[in-house]
């Protein structure tokens, strides 16, 4: 998750280092001089670090010096709530607007020995940025000031094309007709009916507009015929030279403005039925579609325009029809597929019982999605023994998505086209078990604790801009059986596909301990973990910043002073713990009278 988050936190960082009650606490310990060296630090830092985000993708190195950077910004960012901890003990009462603000970071402490130590700590956190900083050096990095939401950090997708064999289409047959009957039958108002088709990447919405497109009827029905790749750059300019190039089999003429390049374009289509797909559209702006449909009114009464997404927001700006949502293959046609790739040299292993029990077990990890299965068909059709496809299902099955298989960057496009505060609040539900009920209102409260909420808007509460940012996770196809009540979500799951991404992208801050073994590895700078209350006290964390209780049959309960012990002394910056279903109402610490409620 470095490569999305590092350069947010820098950004909020400096925010903190700069407000008006910092400062003012600067003066009161004599730490102002370390908090503006401090200041200049990370700000010189941020000035590379998108251009560093951007490289990580091909490069080991920076992956790492990413994970160093950010784990000191965490560290930094915990100091400034430490601040804000010793504020809230002193309790100060009355005075004006800036002493308020300056309580957040007052200390109730010996002030004078409250000081020394945090100059000490800030001194220690610029000592690491330093290094860290000089270690920049060796990478070459360029300085950019602002990010590019859509900065593609994985390998972009290929250009599509029109044309796909008959036969390498399986299972969408009745995809296919029900499409048909939208293109060829149904009587639209508009003389140019916009047909959207929505999915996550993988299900094979390019390979059923296809399907579609070259179907004999398809092609006796319209006078033209035209495919265009729209992909991540939505310029109409190109749009439009890309479709005359479709239709007429040639480029037009270079440097042409874009009023002739349009005159050319409705030249060609006004007065035709005629058929156009727009494959794999991201642009999510209405008034840039807006500008491309009013070029392609001109059709005569039947024309159709075929757009494939992965957004339902593209699905709603295009098109006034409800869009066809591409779901995944039925059990039977997904083991048509599989077997067809697999077994496609060895009839014999096709019926052999052993090699289809094992071949089933593995398609059940494939959820129906095309992507993947043909994916994994494609690796077994090398391995030609029953002991090597036990061992694939065994030990590699686990690992293809994030190490071998093409499916995880298909699906890591749409996690690059997120906003960078969605990209904090995905990566965060991979603490949640695969096909999990997750409750939504919870969810969004975790997101508020974590400061992944930004109230730019002081009308509109953090639920409010949380339940927003989870439609718009909806919205481009992050969750599925999203359920809801009369007024807004109540639950919804996360398809194992996007699972594996969450955890893919979430890297070494956030992970499951659900076994022994995995409780002994889970490293010092781990920041977020869902755990058996069981295996807390194998833990050896001391950062963390969410502490969430996973349900299994192997629950052993921790008593009041276990929890006191081995997590609210322990672990300091803690923002969400979840201890739900322990049946524990407080908290009551030995030596003390403050009590804790659990919920």
């Amino acid at each position: 998750m470095a490569e999305a988050i590092a350069f947010d936190i820098a950004t909020e960082l400096i925010t903190k280092l700069s407000s008006r009650a910092l400062s003012q606490v600067g003066l009161w310990w004599n730490l102002k001089h370390d908090i503006d060296d401090l200041t200049r630090t990370v700000r010189t830092i941020k000035a590379v670090l998108l251009d560093a985000e951007e490289k990580s993708v091909t490069d080991n190195l920076i992956k790492v010096w990413l994970e160093e950077l950010k784990d000191v910004l965490y560290d930094a960012d915990d100091l400034l709530d430490d601040f804000s901890a010793e504020s809230l003990r002193k309790d100060l009462m009355g005075g004006n607007k800036l002493t308020k603000e300056v309580r957040l970071f007052f200390s109730s402490s010996n002030q004078f020995a409250y000081g020394l130590r945090m100059g000490g700590q800030i001194k220690a956190i610029k000592a690491r940025l330093t290094l860290i900083g000089s270690e920049a050096n060796n990478f070459g990095f360029l300085v950019r000031d602002r990010p590019i939401e859509t900065s593609f950090m994985t390998k972009k997708r290929p250009q599509t094309h029109s044309f796909v064999p008959k036969d390498k289409i399986i299972g969408r047959d009745d995809d296919k007709a029900s499409l048909l009957k939208l293109m060829l039958e149904f009587e639209s108002e508009e003389n140019v009916y916009i047909i959207p088709i929505v999915g996550f990447g993988g299900l094979g919405k390019t390979a059923l507009a296809q399907f579609v497109y070259n179907d004999k009827m398809v092609h006796d029905h319209f006078e033209l015929k035209m495919w265009v790749c729209v992909s991540d750059v939505f310029d109409v300019k190109i749009i439009v030279e890309n479709i005359i190039k479709s239709a007429t089999n040639r480029a037009p003429d270079q440097n042409l403005e874009i009023d002739q390049l349009q005159r050319q374009l409705r030249d060609i289509i006004d007065g035709k039925k005629y058929l156009l797909d727009l494959d794999d559209i991201w642009n999510e702006e209405r008034e840039e579609w807006i500008s491309l449909k009013e070029l392609l009114v001109g059709g005569v009464k039947g024309s159709r325009i075929i757009v494939t997404t992965r957004s339902w927001r593209v699905a709603k700006i295009t098109s006034k029809c409800q869009p066809y949502v591409l779901k995944g293959l039925s059990d039977d046609d997904a083991w048509c597929l599989f077997k067809e790739i697999a077994f496609e040299q060895r009839y014999a292993d096709s019926t052999n019982s052993a090699f289809v029990e094992i071949g089933r077990q593995i398609l059940e990890r494939c959820g129906g999605v095309p992507l993947v299965i043909r994916t994994i068909a494609s690796t077994l059709f090398y391995k030609e023994t029953e002991k090597e496809w036990r061992s694939f299902k065994n030990n590699e099955l686990v690992r293809i998505s994030q190490n071998e298989g093409k499916f995880l960057p298909t699906l890591k496009l749409s996690y690059d086209h997120l906003p960078s505060h969605l990209k904090h609040c995905f990566a965060y539900c991979r603490l949640y078990p695969k096909d999990h009920e997750t409750n939504v209102q919870t969810l969004v409260q975790f997101w508020i604790a974590q400061g992944f909420i930004k109230q730019l808007n002081p009308s509109q509460s953090p639920e409010e801009i949380g339940f927003g940012y989870f439609k718009n996770l909806v919205d481009r196809s992050f969750f599925q059986e999203v359920k809801n009540d009369e007024t807004w979500f109540t639950t919804c799951k996360m398809h194992d596909l996007m699972h594996d991404l969450a955890e893919s992208v979430a890297g070494i801050e956030s992970c499951v301990v659900d076994s022994d073994k995995i409780a002994s590895k889970v490293i010092e700078n781990c920041r977020h973990i869902s755990i058996n209350p069981s295996l807390i006290p194998l833990l050896k964390g001391k950062k963390l910043r969410t502490l969430l209780y996973i349900s299994n049959n192997r629950v052993r309960n921790l008593s009041d002073d276990e929890i006191w012990d081995l997590i609210i002394t322990r672990c300091t910056y803690l923002r969400v713990l979840a201890l739900n279903d322990l049946g524990i109402e407080k908290i009551s610490p030995l030596f003390t009278s403050e009590t804790f409620e659990v919920s």
